[in-house]
């Protein structure tokens, strides 16, 4: 359903600069622009929680170049929210780790967005700059060829780190982890931190502050799922009666 409205979107972008081309088609014009877009069904949000995040970056073999590299990535993803794209994209050049360290990212659109890094993060990315570079040395997180991990080595990457950090941690187990997930669990942090909706979605990179909105309703279906567990106060409705000295005052004005 959202492929058939993003298709209708940009017909219908066609369709309006049609009408100052072509104005003696304003009629036809109308009638594709009145085609409206079909209602879907909003699907939750999925995340995991920080212990399950912290089980999943403890599981890469950092004795090894691909651990290093893995769990490099992986704290990346985590702590930016990047997209999956823009993780895959990212080179060394994109990276300023001196005061104010941050990532530089072109997003959807095209737009150039910087994100914040933390010092943790900056500690291990410090690190890995010091390993020896692959390919032309541009890319930030290779593959053994030197080039950019295609969106099946990260689907691999995250399999098999999710598959064994779940006998350490059993709520990962059956859990779907994907870059976007760990960008939903790191949206999450942010908001019920009580970072303003508008930092988040500068942050991420969206087009619009009520595309947050989607956390918000998360973080209240989460609330109310502790409320749901928590035990009811059982309390007992009591007549208030007044004494005969409140009583005496009343009477008395």
């Amino acid at each position: 359903m959202r492929s058939r409205n993003l298709r209708l979107t940009a017909i219908h972008s066609f369709f309006r600069y049609a009408a100052f081309e072509a104005p003696t088609h304003a009629a036809q014009i109308q009638r594709v622009l009145a085609i409206p877009s079909k209602r879907f069904t909003r699907t939750q949000v999925h995340f995991i929680t920080r212990a399950e995040v912290k089980a999943l970056l403890a599981v890469p073999d950092q004795r090894t170049w691909f651990g290093r590299r893995d769990h490099a990535f992986l704290l990346v993803a985590a702590q930016t929210g990047l997209r999956q794209s823009e993780m895959s994209g990212l080179t060394r050049n994109d990276l300023v780790l001196g005061p104010g360290a941050h990532v530089r990212v072109i997003g959807k659109g095209r737009k150039e967005r910087c994100v914040p890094l933390a010092k943790a993060t900056v500690a291990v990315l410090k690190t890995w700059f010091r390993e020896p570079t692959r390919g032309d040395g541009q890319v930030l997180f290779p593959n053994l060829r030197g080039t950019p991990l295609s969106a099946d080595a990260v689907h691999y990457l995250l399999l098999r780190h999710v598959r064994t950090a779940s006998k350490t941690c059993p709520s990962l187990a059956g859990k779907r982890v994907t870059v976007h997930v760990l960008r939903h669990t790191m949206a999450l942090d942010l908001l019920q931190g009580g970072v303003d909706r508008s930092v988040i979605a500068l942050w991420l990179g969206h087009e619009s502050v009520e595309t947050t909105q989607i956390y918000l309703e998360a973080t209240l279906a989460m609330k109310q799922k502790a409320l749901e567990k928590a035990e009811p106060l059982m309390t007992k409705f009591v007549r208030y009666c007044p004494g005969d000295q409140l009583l005496g005052f009343l009477n008395s004005l």
